[in-house]
C-alpha cells in the first residue's frame, strides 16, 4: 500500500457523536415529520449512524423528549427577577411558559408524561423549578406547600399549552369552523391572569 494511499481521507459521513448534535438532529426530524415519528431508530437512519451511538447520549426515546425539552428550557434567556418574591415566583413561571410555547409538539408530550418531565429536570430547566419554590417559601410558605403550589403552576402550564396547540391544530385544519366569539376566548392571554390568582391565592394562605 503507498503512503498516499494510507494517508487518503475516510469517505462517507463523519460519525456523529455529542448530544448537542442528537438534539439538533431530532429538533429537526420533529418540525419535519411531527413528535410522534420521532424514535431512536428513526433518528438514528437520518443521521446515518448506529443506533448505539444515539444510546451513549440518550437511554430511550422517552428519555430523548425529556431531554429537547430540558434543552429548550436551558437555551431560552432567563428574565430579570424582581425584587418582591411574590412577583418572582410569576415572571419565573411565565419564562418557563414561554421556553416550552417555542416548542407546539411539547404540549402533546407533556400531557402524555408530564410527571416524568417534571421529575427529570435538566440542570438549566432545574433553575426554573429553584426559583419558583425558593420564592414561595420567602414569601411565607412551607417547603411543602411551596412544593404544592409549583406543582399546580406545571399543571395550569401543560393544561394551557395543549389547549393552545390544539386550537392552533384545528384552525389548520378547519378555519371555517371557528366562531369569532371562540377565536376571541382563545385568543385572549388568559394565562397570566390565572397565575397570578394561583400564586396571590396560595400566598395569602400560607399558614
Amino acid at each position: 500500500m503507498t503512503s498516499g494511499a494510507a494517508n487518503a481521507p475516510r469517505r462517507g459521513r463523519p460519525p456523529v457523536t455529542s448530544r448537542a448534535e442528537i438534539l439538533t438532529a431530532a429538533r429537526r426530524l420533529i418540525a419535519d415529520e411531527g413528535w410522534e415519528k420521532l424514535t431512536v431508530r428513526r433518528l438514528a437512519r437520518v443521521l446515518g449512524i448506529g443506533t448505539t451511538t444515539i444510546y451513549l447520549h440518550v437511554r430511550d426515546r422517552d428519555d430523548l423528549l425529556i431531554q429537547l425539552i430540558n434543552d429548550a428550557a436551558g437555551r431560552s434567556p432567563r428574565p430579570d427577577l424582581p425584587d418582591d418574591p411574590r412577583e418572582r415566583v410569576i415572571v419565573v413561571a411565565l419564562a418557563l411558559h414561554d421556553a416550552l410555547g417555542e416548542m407546539p409538539w411539547a404540549a402533546d408530550v407533556l400531557a402524555v408524561d408530564g410527571e416524568a418531565c417534571l421529575g427529570r429536570p435538566g440542570e438549566d430547566a432545574l433553575w426554573y423549578v429553584d426559583e419558583i419554590l425558593s420564592s414561595a417559601e420567602e414569601a411565607g410558605c412551607t417547603p411543602e406547600r411551596s412544593g404544592d403550589l409549583f406543582v399546580t403552576l406545571w399543571f395550569l402550564m401543560v393544561g394551557e399549552l395543549l389547549v393552545q396547540a390544539g386550537s392552533a391544530r384545528r384552525k389548520a385544519k378547519t378555519p371555517a369552523l371557528d366562531s369569532e366569539q371562540n377565536n376571541a376566548l382563545l385568543d385572549r392571554d388568559v394565562f397570566e391572569v390565572g397565575v397570578r390568582s394561583l400564586v396571590q391565592g396560595t400566598l395569602d394562605h400560607t399558614d
